[in-house]
């Protein structure tokens, strides 16, 4: 009777243990639609990377390619349409780096980030921006950087190496590509790019 007992409990603690995790997870889809949501916890420390960059992603004139995501043609978008994950496996990331951090905040033991512990991947730009093949070149540029697979197949140049996103490189800067930056990311395998990196 005892065992049977306690099989009732533990099925009973595993449901209940599903059913909060689900509500939790439909619960902070809800709340991290709102960028004051997602700044609540990462705004209230003396590390200034969330407040700055907030105060960026609302200011005009846009001096960031996340500025200028904040007043898109098609529609502003939030902190979490970049930052939240595609695919399920990256939605299961952001909701467990999310859990852990609530956790830490909420144990008093939180320490606001100096960067990102998980960078984008190019599913979170390809979202919404055309494939590599697809993209235009930059009117004047002599080399298709975007068609040359051995880039962004064989090498894994990540969308992120090249277009800085929260740096504020000025508004009049083409796709927010800071020229010393990408000659310093070309250099890192053309070393014809090294002397003008630096």
């Amino acid at each position: 009777m005892a065992m049977a007992q306690r099989a009732g409990w533990l099925v009973i603690a595993i449901v209940a243990g599903i059913a909060a995790m689900s509500m939790g997870w439909l619960v902070t889809d809800h709340l991290e639609q709102d960028n004051d949501f997602c700044n609540a916890c990462h705004l209230d420390s003396e590390v200034a990377l969330h407040r700055d960059i907030r105060l960026d992603f609302d200011g005009t004139p846009v001096i960031s390619l996340a500025g200028a995501h904040a007043v898109a043609v098609d529609g502003p978008l939030r902190c979490i349409d970049c930052h939240g994950g595609v695919s399920f496996a990256g939605r299961v990331r952001v909701k467990a780096l999310a859990a852990q951090d609530a956790f830490l905040y909420l144990a008093g033991r939180f320490e606001e980030p100096d960067r990102m512990r998980w960078p984008l991947w190019d599913e979170d730009c390809a979202q919404c921006h055309a494939s590599f093949e697809e993209s235009r070149p930059v009117p004047g540029e002599a080399t298709r950087f975007h068609q040359l697979g051995v880039h962004n197949v064989d090498l894994g140049v990540d969308c992120v190496e090249c277009h800085l996103a929260h740096e504020q490189v000025g508004s009049g800067v083409p796709f927010h590509l800071q020229v010393t930056h990408v000659r310093t990311q070309c250099a890192r395998c053309h070393a014809e790019f090294e002397e003008d990196a630096g």
